[in-house]
């Protein structure tokens, strides 16, 4: 019973991290793009963010572009006229230096090999002025290192590459339940391979030449959720999620 009890407390502890975190990225990706320009949304999947945006700004489609690595959703965001096409993010971005005004990856760094090259990327496909924005879980967690400690696997990743050993005991997952879990999958979607921690990735930020890095922390676990937002504002630096905004 105490078991199942502490599951369903961090399953809410989640699922409010989570809302808040991309709360937060969709708020600055709307006042990024509000005076115009293009965005590339990376990782998007069948054009979800495009539909947002749309609906919010007035974001035309000549001005939306999109990177997905899942050849079916391409497919489904094409039929609906999207400018999304399939590519690998571990890989150089197909578009010319200063083009975007806004680019954006929530959810995504985490699942790449060569994230440091992403980044750098993204960096040089801004015009200057242009606002990154990176939603990704943090490593450098209280709750990773108590994991650790139990000789558990840390639940933000990395995963290892099997659906029995992911689905086990031994990795404490506080994601949703309906999640399918395709880690044997050529090309898996919730596999993590590299975490960075909230401190790291602030620095390689900085050092890409962003002139303005702003980092907030969501969920310092495991304080209840009445604490959270004045946990998160005293200590970002060990939150289970963490957003980016940086300015080219």
């Amino acid at each position: 019973m105490f078991q199942s009890f502490l599951k369903n407390y961090f399953k809410s502890l989640y699922e409010r991290t989570m809302t808040e975190a991309y709360s937060l990225a969709s708020e600055n990706i709307i006042s990024s793009l509000k005076e115009g320009g293009a965005c590339l949304d990376c990782g998007a999947n069948t054009g979800y963010w495009f539909e947002q945006l749309a609906s919010k700004i007035g974001l035309t489609k000549e001005l939306y572009y999109g990177i997905e690595w899942n050849k079916e959703c391409v497919k489904e965001a094409q039929k609906k006229h999207l400018n999304i096409q399939q590519g690998d993010l571990n890989k150089t971005l197909p578009f010319e230096n200063d083009k975007f005004t806004c680019i954006f990856g929530l959810s995504v760094l985490e699942h790449l090999l060569n994230g440091c090259h992403f980044l750098g990327e993204c960096h040089r496909a801004l015009k200057p002025g242009g606002s990154l924005i990176i939603l990704t879980p943090n490593i450098s967690t209280y709750f990773t290192a108590f994991l650790i400690l139990a000789g558990r696997m840390p639940s933000s990743g990395p995963h290892p590459d099997s659906n029995a050993l992911v689905q086990s005991e031994e990795i404490y997952k506080v994601s949703s339940t309906n999640l399918v879990w395709d880690t044997e999958s050529d090309t898996p979607v919730h596999r993590h391979l590299i975490v960075f921690s909230f401190l790291v990735l602030e620095k390689y930020l900085k050092l890409l030449g962003f002139s303005r890095v702003r980092g907030y922390g969501f969920g310092l676990y495991p304080l209840p959720n009445i604490l959270q937002p004045l946990a998160e504002k005293i200590d970002p630096w060990h939150c289970h999620q963490m957003v980016f905004i940086a300015k080219k």
